[in-house]
């Protein structure tokens, strides 16, 4: 029995391929939102049509923190990650993809998230080192092509990684 389950899922994976390099769910892009206002270097509020809009979290990255709090401390290359992403993203356009998990714990919506351009926001912010990888299962669809992007902006010294002086 188990074999037989084994082998219809081999055939499915040939009718329909999934690939991390593929498109997003063509139902989860069918909406673009206007980014209101950027948070820090991986979480944004969209409008949703509410008055305080949607907070989105990025999916798979981690930037460095740009705001003190009570439990954080501004962290190396926060606040450049932080700008970085209000210029990327302020006032535009974005299509969210989900993975398994849509809310974390403190409520965000969960997303990997798209320019009109196409771009991909979480893969671009860790291939120029604005973010690092942070997988947290289940959401881990992007999580091979993310380390990979990781090993390169590491190797090739782009942002975080370039090994400059912390500037608070």
């Amino acid at each position: 029995m188990h074999s037989v389950f084994l082998r219809y899922l081999f055939l499915l994976s040939f009718v329909f391929p999934v690939s991390c390099h593929s498109q997003p769910a063509a139902e989860a892009l069918e909406d673009y939102y206007t980014v209101t206002r950027v948070v820090d270097g991986d979480t944004f509020y969209i409008d949703d049509g509410t008055a305080k809009g949607e907070k989105i979290r990025l999916i798979g990255i981690d930037a460095p923190e740009s705001h003190r709090s009570q439990h954080k401390e501004v962290q190396y290359y926060g606040k450049e990650a932080a700008a970085y992403l209000t210029r990327l993203l302020n006032n535009k356009k974005v299509k969210l993809e989900y993975d398994v998990s849509r809310k974390d714990k403190y409520r965000r919506t969960l997303a990997y998230v798209y320019l009109e351009n196409g771009l991909f926001v979480n893969a671009h912010l860790v291939e120029s080192g604005y973010a690092i990888i942070l997988t947290v299962p289940p959401n881990v669809k992007y999580a091979d092509r993310f380390l990979k992007l990781q090993q390169e902006a590491r190797k090739h010294k782009r942002g975080l990684w370039s090994g400059g002086k912390q500037d608070l």
